[in-house]
């Protein structure tokens, strides 16, 4: 079905602007990641300037949870941002980039942030091409190994994971009194 909608946006744009080069995979991850990562981006710099304003902690924000056993608002932004590079990374065909994890601060994650957008705007669009029929293999070697075809781990399990971790960290941050909203979230579309 995402092919389909893909393949009907494409029709659309093609009929508005001319030919497109971009396949249906790059056009249902890259753009997606580009405007939440950058509308996160943008409310986590909020976020730090509420916290300022307000004479806030700012770990009041980056070690916040929704629940005790849910992930605090840094290592959301930190899987998120794994989701975007190692999808894009997959699906192109290239090495996934390896980052520590060590941020602790809203700079840090602003840093990271800054280099998914960078890494991620510089993936060749054509190397997506036919990325939709190749084997993904998740978790590999280990007991948890499954397999499945680019189509499938970016509509059944990359994007939904990316999409989980990027809300959670809106919600996060709107539970704890950040004035922000669907706009916010949203981005420039």
């Amino acid at each position: 079905m995402l092919i389909w909608r893909a393949n009907l946006i494409n029709a659309a744009r093609q009929a508005h602007q001319g030919p497109t080069m971009n396949s249906p995979m790059y056009i249902n991850s890259v753009p997606v990641f580009k405007q939440l990562l950058t509308a996160l981006k943008a409310i986590l710099a909020e976020a730090s300037a509420h916290a300022v304003a307000n004479s806030i902690e700012p770990d009041a924000f980056l070690q916040a949870r929704l629940y005790p056993n849910m992930f605090p608002l840094v290592k959301q932004v930190q899987i998120a941002t794994d989701f975007a590079r190692g999808i894009s990374a997959r699906l192109a065909g290239v090495a996934v980039p390896a980052y520590e994890g060590k941020e602790k601060t809203f700079a840090d994650l602003d840093g990271l942030l800054a280099q998914t957008l960078e890494f991620i705007d510089g993936v060749d669009s054509s190397k997506f091409d036919g990325s939709e029929m190749n084997e993904i293999v998740l978790r590999p070697g280990t007991p948890k190994e499954k397999k499945l075809s680019g189509q499938a781990y970016l509509a059944n399990y990359g994007l939904p994971q990316f999409l989980f971790h990027v809300t959670t960290t809106y919600a996060i941050l709107r539970h704890n009194g950040l004035p922000i909203g669907k706009r916010d979230f949203m981005g420039a579309y």
